[in-house]
């Protein structure tokens, strides 16, 4: 019975082994926490940058489209200043209503604005479309500039997250080199550099009001160095015609 006794006793764990089994199980707990949190965070930055990529996309496809058929008109100028672009375009009849029909020429504008979303705001690139009959009384009249103007709810949201909208008109050189465009020059610009700043969504969180926005974008300049932000930049032809 003594030599039983004495197996029994070497087969099972000592306190130390005990120890020692539960510190590697903390280390092995421990390590795996810190892999799955981890992981979590690049899935959200991942998560985020699709996200914002997914609006740049909206963005870059709808400009296209309406400068695909845009036209300087001596009347109404391309425009573009304070992220502000403002354009006519050829527009298809299933752009229109029928009753806002009488022709193709249409007026564009892409513009920032601050669109409550409950107790919050959140700040969004948006596109005025003006049908082709009020085209044509404002270029009668000579009230062009009022189709630009910020119309609420005509004016719909196109990307949402938008902290910075840069579009620069450029044409080419007799070097073939891309300089800026002067709206003094008689001919339209031959392409629109575009710049869209846009939070993640990380970010999105904690903008939650006009300066929360307006504090962000300011760091829009240097985007390339933050990491909550994503920066597109295309250049997009402006596909004009004598008018």
């Amino acid at each position: 019975m003594t030599t039983r006794m004495r197996h029994s006793r070497r087969s099972g764990f000592t306190l130390v082994e005990m120890v020692v089994s539960m510190a590697v199980a903390t280390i092995v707990l421990l390590a795996a926490a810190v892999f799955l949190g981890s992981t979590g965070q690049s899935y959200d930055r991942v998560g985020g940058s699709v996200a914002a990529e997914r609006e740049a996309r909206a963005v870059v496809g709808q400009l296209r489209l309406d400068m695909e058929s845009a036209l300087h008109h001596p009347d109404a100028p391309f425009s573009h200043s304070g992220g502000v672009l403002a354009f006519l375009s050829l527009q298809p009849a299933g752009a229109q209503t029928d009753e806002g029909r009488i022709g193709d020429l249409c007026a564009v504008n892409y513009r920032l604005a601050d669109l409550p979303a409950g107790s919050r705001v959140t700040r969004a690139l948006t596109r005025g479309f003006r049908e082709s009959a009020e085209t044509f009384d404002a270029l009668g009249s000579g009230s062009v500039s009022g189709l630009f103007d910020p119309r609420d709810p005509l004016d719909e949201p196109v990307a949402f997250g938008v902290l910075s909208f840069d579009a620069n008109p450029v044409s080419r050189d007799g070097s073939g080199e891309w300089r800026a465009w002067s709206p003094a020059a008689s001919d339209a610009p031959e392409a629109v550099e575009l710049r869209l700043v846009l939070a993640r969504r990380e970010a999105l969180g904690r903008l939650r009001t006009s300066a929360d926005w307006d504090a962000a974008a300011s760091r829009a300049a240097n985007a390339e160095n933050e990491r909550d932000l994503e920066v597109y930049e295309t250049r997009i032809r402006f596909g004009h015609e004598d008018g």
